[in-house]
Formats: C-alpha cells, structure tokens, sequence
C-alpha cells in the first residue's frame, strides 16, 4: 500500500532562523514536505506557481511585501492555498487583518511543535485552525476602530443576502459557538448547522467560519443587532 502523498507546505519568513527552525520540525513529520522558502511576500507568487503547495505558513511581519499584502494577493486566485499566519503575539491587531484577507488561522512563532505539524494538518484537511472560543477573543480583544462605521454597513448588507435560518447560524458563529452548540441554540441537527455553514460560505464568498465570525462582528450581530430582512 502507498504511503499518502504528504502536504506540500510554503514557509515564508524573513527571518532565516525561524525557516531553519520550522523546516527541521516538519522534518520529523513523514505526512509533510516543505516544499520551497521565501524570505519576502515578494518572493511568494513565483514559488506558488513552480511548487504549488497546499499550505503556506505565512510570517505576517516583513520588511518589503509583509504578509498581510501577500496574503491577500494568495487568496484572490484561482485555487489558492491555505494561509496559516506566523505571528508573535496572538492580539496583535495585524492576526485579525490576516484573518479578513483569508487566512485559515494563525499560529505563535513559540507553539509547541507538535501542534504546528497539527495546524497545517487541520487546514489542508479543510478544518477550521481557531476554535471558536480563540476566535471570539481575538474579536473581543483586538479593537479596529479605522473604517469600523464602512465595515458595518458592509457586513449587514452581506447578512441580509442570507435567509433567515442562515442569518442565525452566522450569528451564533459569530458569538463563538461550535456547530454542536447552535445545534442545541437553534435545535437543528448537526448536519443541518453544517450544511448552513457551507452555504453562508458559498453566497458570501467567505473562506472559513472565522470570515463569518469576523463579519457577524461587524455587523454588531451579538444578540442586539435587528434580525429582520
């Protein structure tokens, strides 16, 4: 029996000792394959398209093309690979903009090993990275306030796309909740919560539940905004 083919992950960051330091940690994990290094966002678009690699562990702080602009650039294409944002500190309000531009989640530069190996594992399965507690503290803790009025107008616009038992799940993700937990809330079944979740993604052309955490959020949906439409 063939051995899976093992997931093709990008590092990108500045710093060569963190790239040393994170391609001699995956190189403990036969499922994965650093595939190419980049020191710059710049360097980022040629290394797509000659290695085509499922994940990218992004540095978000870069002299030149930072990670935030990468990626950005990343997510607009056709089939884009999944972002995991490196980053110092886990409030730093740059995780929350990496978030918005698409990134599946973050991870700190001084996570243990293992649950490194674990993150790229979960998004190149399509799984979220944040649980929902992590995700509703990263929006709780990180104030915006630049374009805060614009970005509300926007995401209630955007809300107001969904159908009503959509509206509600993206609520209810937007508080932190897990699929189990608007299950009970809204007495769904699992797989119904799961089936909303996927079209909320579809018409609003968002990447992962933290998209819809982070818009719900904007909208100002914590149990106070008006549901009707």
């Amino acid at each position: 029996m063939n051995a899976p083919t093992p997931i093709r992950v990008l590092l990108v960051d500045d710093d060569p000792l963190v790239r040393s330091g994170l391609r001699l940690m995956f190189g403990g994990a036969p499922d994965v394959e650093v595939v190419a290094e980049a020191a710059d966002g710049s360097e980022v678009p040629p290394l797509i398209d000659e290695h085509s690699p499922q994940v990218v562990l992004m540095d978000i702080r870069m002299p030149v093309v930072d990670g935030l602009e990468a990626t950005e650039a990343l997510r607009r294409r056709e089939q884009p690979p999944e972002v995991i944002a490196l980053t110092t500190f886990h409030t730093d309000a740059h995780v929350l903009r990496a978030l918005r531009a698409g990134a599946a989640g973050f991870v700190l530069k001084d996570t243990a090993p293992e649950e490194i190996v674990d993150a790229v594992r979960k998004v190149a399965a399509g799984e979220p990275v944040l649980s929902p507690e992590v995700t509703r503290q990263l929006i709780d803790r990180v104030s915006e306030g630049t374009g805060r009025d614009s970005r509300a107008i926007w995401a209630r616009e955007q809300l107001e796309a969904l159908g009503e038992r959509e509206r509600e799940v993206a609520v209810a993700v937007g508080r932190g909740r897990s699929n189990a937990e608007i299950a009970a809330e809204l007495y769904m079944s699992l797989p119904t919560v799961k089936t909303h979740v996927s079209r909320i993604l579809t018409k609003l052309a968002l990447n992962n539940r933290v998209q819809i955490a982070l818009l719900a959020n904007d909208a100002g949906t914590d149990g106070t905004a008006d549901q009707s439409g």
